[in-house]
């Protein structure tokens, strides 16, 4: 799953330039997860993406967060 994490980062890199990723893996219905599979985010960053970028993915597309709704 690294290997292909970091295949996947090289291509994002060379197309998209961010500045920087986040990389998570939702573990368990308390961490988000709804459906009992494994998949990586890899989430491309850029500077202002956010005002404030603290605290990682959590809210990183507010309108996009609750999309159960």
């Amino acid at each position: 799953m690294l290997t292909l994490l970091d295949s996947a980062r090289s291509g994002v890199e060379s197309e998209f330039h961010p500045d920087g990723y986040n990389i998570g893996i939702n573990d368990g219905p308390a961490a988000g997860q709804t459906v009992a599979h494994l998949h990586i985010h890899l989430i491309p960053r850029y500077r202002g993406d956010r005002e404030d970028p603290r605290g990682g993915v959590r809210w990183v597309l507010p309108d996009k967060a609750q999309y159960w709704r």
